[in-house]
């Protein structure tokens, strides 16, 4: 996230991003960047903020020209362990977002006729991990609903794209055990995790 908001405030783009528990954090990054970002407030589980977080948006900061639904939540167990709720609130907090945030944004996007929505997925979705079963059927729903969001807009100026990230040196993959990330690094013909600002071009890109 933090390194998104740095590749696309160097772009001199202003940029909108939301936090949730680290309020403290998002405020030195808005020092950091000064006026090219801006901090707002989610909670990926509160069904009503994205249509309210979009009005806040571009009450404050204009039009909304490109939307990257980057956050996330994992809760790693095998299935036969996960709990109805557990299931739920990663479905949810991972899918369930992605989709009342472009409801938000689209609309406004369309009126336009120009938008660029960028969903980040995950390598999982296509490859499978033991005891990511609900993160990775999240994660393959967003590609499913990238597919079909791009083929209701595209003709209309807005395009939707997803990008699938490996394992990434992030604060996620860091929690890890060490062993585990070796066995992982060893199959990655790069021989190292992706970095952050590698993902942050691709979106910046898009």
């Amino acid at each position: 996230g933090r390194a998104i908001v740095r590749a696309l405030a160097s772009e001199g783009w202003t940029v909108a991003f939301t936090w949730r528990e680290r309020g403290e954090e998002a405020r030195r990054l808005a020092g950091e960047l000064g006026d090219a970002a801006l901090p707002f407030r989610l909670d990926l589980l509160d069904r009503a903020r994205p249509g309210n977080l979009v009005a806040e948006v571009e009450e404050r900061v204009g039009p909304i020209a490109g939307w990257v639904n980057n956050a996330g939540v994992r809760r790693d167990a095998l299935l036969a362990a996960l709990p109805d709720n557990a299931w739920d609130e990663i479905l949810d907090a991972n899918l369930g977002w992605v989709f009342r945030c472009c409801r938000a944004v689209v609309p406004r996007m369309l009126s336009r006729r120009a938008g660029s929505i960028v969903n980040i997925s995950s390598l999982t979705a296509v490859r499978g991990v033991a005891g990511q079963a609900a993160y990775g059927a999240a994660k393959a729903g967003i590609l499913g609903f990238t597919k079909a969001l791009a083929q209701e807009v595209i003709r209309k100026g807005v395009t939707v794209n997803a990008v699938s990230p490996g394992y990434v040196e992030t604060e996620m993959v860091a929690a890890i055990r060490e062993d585990v990330k070796q066995q992982i690094v060893a199959q990655i013909p790069a021989g190292r995790l992706g970095r952050p600002e590698e993902i942050a071009e691709m979106v910046n890109y898009l």
